[in-house]
C-alpha cells in the first residue's frame, strides 16, 4: 500500500488531477461488474458489448464508467490504496507495467474464461505487448493505433499545394526535406505573407503550418516527435518491452527534437504558450479554428476530426496523409493499443475474466469495428472499421492501416517505473519547446532515467 501511495504521489506531480470528480465506485458484487473507460467516444460501442453480454450470461450485467484522461488515472490509482478500484478497466502501455510492478492486477492465465486467450487472434505483435516480465499475461488487446498527418484541404488549395503531394514527403534534421518547405508554405502571417516568402513575420502567426500536441514528455511524443525520431532510426530503450537503458543522449534522438522544436522558433508550429501549455489545445481544434493547416495525431482520433464544422456549423472537409519518409528512407509511426485488466481488487474475478474474455473476442471487436472510432485488435475487426470509415465518412484512413502492412511500425516503450519516468521527462521536454532548456539538456535527463535502474539493481 506504501508503495501505491507513492505511485500516487508521483501521478498526482506529473500533472493529473481530480477536477472535481465525484467519489470513485466500488468493485463490483451481486453479479454487476464494474467497467471503467477514459474515452467517451468509445462508450457507446461498448455498452451494445455490455448489453449483448449480459443477454448471454444471465445474473451477470456490466456498468460502465467513463472518466476523462487525468481524473480516470488519479481516481485509478487512488482505488487501489482505498479499495474502490473497478472490476475491470482500459489499460494503457504507458501504466501497465508500473500497475504490474504493484502487484495491483491480476494474471489473465490464471483465470478460466481468460486462460486460453491466444497472441495469433490479434495484430501481430499487440498481444505480447501485455506480458508481464514474469512472463504472465495482464491485459487482453482491444483496439490498435498508428499515427498520421490530418489537415485541411481548403488550406491546401489556398496555398496551390496538391494533396497528392503529402503521400510522399520527406524530411531529414538538416533543412527539414520536402516536408518543412510544405509546412512553411502552409504557414501564414497575419499580413497575408506566407513561412516561404520574403517579409514573412514569424512572431505574428495567423496560420501555423502544422499543429503542436505539446511537447511530448507524457508519452514518448507519441502525437508530436516519435513519427520523425523512429524514422529516424532512433528507439527509446535498449529493449522492449522491459528496457532498462535509455537512449535520449544520442544524436539520432537529440538532431531530430532540434529540428522538431525548432520549427516552433522559425514560426511554423505554434509556441508552447500558444496551444495552452501543459494541458493543449489538441490537434483537432487547432485545424478546426484555422490556428493549423496540418496535425499529426492517433488513429483514436478519426472519429473527432471526422466531426469538425466550421464557424458556420457546416461539416468540415478533413484529410489524411501518411507521416514523413524519414532519413531512414522509410516512414514510421508509434504502434500503440490498449488492453482490458482485471484488478486484483475484484470481488467476483472469474465473472470479471468472463467480461474481458467477450470484450476480446471476436462479437465485441465487430461491435466496435462497426462503430468506426477506432481499429479493434482483431484483424477482423479492424476491416470493419476500414469498411465504416470508407462509406460511412468518405475517408480513407489507409494513411493508419497502411503502416501496419508495411510494418513501419515501432512499439510503445514500455518499461518499469513508468509513473518516474514521466514525472522527470515532462518537464524537461517541456522546457526545451519554451526555449529554456537546450536539446543537449537531455544527456542529462537520460542520465537520471538510467539511473531508476541502477538504484532498483
Amino acid at each position: 500500500m506504501k508503495r501505491i501511495a507513492a505511485l500516487l504521489t508521483v501521478s498526482l506531480l506529473a500533472g493529473c488531477g481530480w477536477g472535481g470528480a465525484e467519489a470513485a465506485t466500488g468493485p463490483g458484487g451481486n453479479g454487476t461488474i464494474e467497467y471503467w473507460l477514459w474515452d467517451s467516444a468509445q462508450q457507446p460501442g461498448y455498452q451494445k458489448c455490455a448489453d449483448e453480454f449480459a443477454k448471454q450470461n444471465p445474473g451477470l450485467r456490466v456498468r460502465i464508467s467513463q472518466y476523462g484522461w487525468d481524473v480516470y488515472w488519479s481516481k485509478l490509482t487512488a482505488g487501489f490504496i482505498a479499495d474502490t478500484a473497478p472490476d475491470v478497466f482500459t489499460d494503457h502501455l504507458a501504466k501497465f507495467a508500473q500497475f504490474v510492478d504493484l502487484e495491483v492486477l491480476r494474471p489473465l492465465d490464471d483465470l478460466g474464461p481468460t486462460s486460453d486467450i491466444a497472441d495469433d487472434d490479434y495484430q501481430p505483435g499487440l498481444a505480447a505487448l501485455w506480458k508481464g516480465q514474469d512472463g504472465k499475461r495482464y491485459g487482453s488487446p482491444k483496439d490498435w493505433d498508428t499515427i498520421a498527418m490530418f489537415y485541411n484541404p481548403q488550406s491546401l488549395a489556398d496555398a496551390g499545394i496538391d494533396p497528392a503531394s503529402l503521400q510522399n514527403l520527406s524530411w531529414n534534421p538538416v533543412d527539414g526535406g520536402t516536408f518543412e518547405k510544405t509546412i512553411a508554405r502552409l504557414t501564414v502571417d497575419r499580413n497575408g505573407v506566407r513561412g516561404d516568402a520574403p517579409g514573412f513575420d514569424k512572431n505574428n502567426v495567423a496560420q501555423y503550418g502544422l499543429g503542436s500536441d505539446g511537447a511530448g514528455g507524457g508519452g514518448w511524443g507519441q502525437t508530436q516527435w516519435s513519427a520523425f525520431t523512429g524514422s529516424a532510426g532512433w528507439q527509446a530503450t535498449d529493449k522492449n518491452p522491459w528496457g532498462t537503458h535509455f537512449n535520449m543522449d544520442q544524436p539520432a534522438f537529440q538532431d531530430t527534437l532540434r529540428w522538431y522544436f525548432g520549427l516552433a522558433e522559425k514560426g511554423y508550429m505554434p509556441s508552447f504558450a500558444e496551444i495552452g501549455g501543459n494541458n493543449p489545445v489538441g490537434g483537432d481544434k487547432q485545424i478546426q479554428s484555422g490556428l493549423a493547416a496540418v496535425a499529426l495525431s492517433g488513429s483514436w482520433m478519426i472519429s473527432t476530426f471526422s466531426n469538425l464544422t466550421d464557424a458556420s456549423g457546416a461539416k468540415l472537409n478533413i484529410g489524411v496523409a501518411p507521416t514523413p519518409i524519414g532519413p531512414t528512407g522509410k516512414r514510421a509511426s508509434m504502434f500503440n493499443g490498449l488492453a482490458d485488466s482485471i484488478t486484483t481488487l475484484s470481488r467476483q474475478p472469474d465473472s470479471a475474466a468472463k467480461w474481458v474474455k467477450y470484450l476480446s473476442g471476436a462479437e465485441c471487436q465487430n461491435i466496435i469495428g462497426e462503430s468506426g472510432v477506432v481499429f479493434p485488435a482483431r484483424p477482423e475487426g479492424t476491416e470493419k472499421a476500414i469498411a465504416f470509415n470508407r462509406d460511412d465518412r468518405k475517408l480513407d484512413v489507409s494513411p493508419f492501416t497502411d503502416q501496419v502492412l508495411d510494418k513501419t511500425t515501432f512499439l510503445f516503450p514500455v518499461t518499469s517505473n513508468a509513473a518516474d519516468i514521466t514525472a522527470l521527462m515532462v518537464p524537461r521536454l517541456d522546457a526545451v519547446y519554451i526555449g529554456e532548456a537546450p536539446v543537449e539538456s537531455l544527456t542529462a535527463l537520460n542520465d537520471q532515467l538510467n539511473a531508476l535502474f541502477e538504484v532498483a539493481q
